[in-house]
């Protein structure tokens, strides 16, 4: 299917939608977008794996990078897309097909008042390892290179800076293997985690400031794993946690405060992913969250900010759609919602610095 990038930025968004692009099998979109793309003659285009960039050359001042992923979780029995009452309904309108469609109607700015690169990328719904954009930065950092990074998800038209942390651990307690019937000769260890749950109860997450934005962190059981058999006191029982920590930690600090809180038991790293701070007094973030307008607020989860904070950039996330209602069978996006995200993005890179 070809793109028209003429077209109204609800329908290319419905177009976007139609070509079905769930995790991992990106190529069809990859290709349409690439294909689009080259033929405006003010872009330089490049392409790794199913990762697609376009980047303008004018010798501006500043340079800004506009990213969005363009892989969806599984369809949920909801495509093709529906309009209905001025609502787009389907699989990634709004994570974030919407935003995706905003980047590519913004290609056709040829003469921007800063140098713009467009990063459309693949994996990004699913395990961190496959991400195209983590690909990116370690086969083509260069290529991401910017002084200000725009990340398109859906935030309903806000701006949410910085993104929080998360990391897993892994909680072990031991105990004695036993026979059930004679259950006083061992030591059960799934008996063992009630203080490890007792801590979680009582715990009072922080709720600092960073650069003038509220997060609000948390420290929870995801999960408990022991129990070998029906008639078997276990010897071994593992609660595994999920901390979602503010940006002004690390992910050594975060962890060493993991371990603060579950101090005597055996506490193991499993994963981890750094958050980014919300950047939004350097110059060029101050800039865009004049143009956008609103109240920038904290986002309270993970995005691929981190990953332009990461290489050195300010980063915030901004997009038409509803995060409230992403991943969901009736996922769908406001039509105005996308024209007015187009709207002003298109006056901050037009309008005089």
């Amino acid at each position: 299917m070809r793109l028209d990038l003429a077209e109204d930025v609800g329908a290319l968004t419905a177009r976007l939608v139609d070509i079905e692009s769930v995790s991992g099998a990106e190529k069809a979109l990859a290709d349409a977008i690439e294909e689009a793309l080259r033929a405006l003659p003010h872009l330089t285009v490049l392409r790794d794996g199913d990762a697609v960039v376009a980047r303008t050359d004018l010798g501006r001042a500043e340079r800004v990078v506009i990213a969005g992923h363009i892989d969806t979780v599984p369809v949920a029995g909801n495509l093709p897309s529906r309009t209905e009452d001025g609502v787009l309904y389907g699989c990634g309108t709004s994570d974030m097909k919407s935003g995706v469609a905003v980047q590519l109607k913004l290609c056709l700015l040829a003469a921007p008042n800063r140098d713009l690169t467009f990063v459309f990328y693949d994996c990004e719904e699913i395990e961190a390892e496959r991400s195209g954009l983590l690909r990116l930065t370690r086969t083509h950092p260069e290529w991401l290179a910017g002084d200000f990074a725009v990340v398109m998800e859906p935030t309903d038209g806000l701006i949410e800076g910085g993104c929080q942390g998360t990391l897993r651990a892994e909680i072990t307690v031991k105990g004695v293997r036993a026979h059930s019937a004679r259950s006083w000769e061992g030591v059960n260890a799934i008996h063992g985690i009630a203080p490890v749950l007792d801590r979680l109860v009582r715990y009072e997450p922080r709720s600092p400031l960073v650069d003038g934005l509220q997060f609000r962190e948390g420290l929870n059981a995801v999960g408990v794993r022991g129990g070998v058999a029906g008639n078997v006191i276990p010897d071994e029982c593992v609660v595994t946690v999920n901390y979602r920590f503010a940006p002004d930690r690390t992910i050594e600090e975060a962890f060493a405060h993991v371990c603060e809180v579950f101090d005597g038991f055996d506490v193991r790293l499993t994963d981890g992913s750094p958050g980014a701070r919300p950047g939004l007094t350097d110059p060029v973030a101050a800039a865009f969250a004049a143009a956008i307008g609103g109240t920038p607020r904290a986002k309270l989860g993970w995005t691929d900010v981190a990953r332009f904070s990461a290489l050195g950039m300010p980063a915030v996330n901004c997009g038409p759609g509803n995060p409230d209602i992403a991943h969901t069978a009736g996922e769908n996006v406001s039509l105005a919602r996308i024209a007015e995200s187009e709207r002003r993005m298109t006056e901050w890179l037009t309008g005089p610095l």
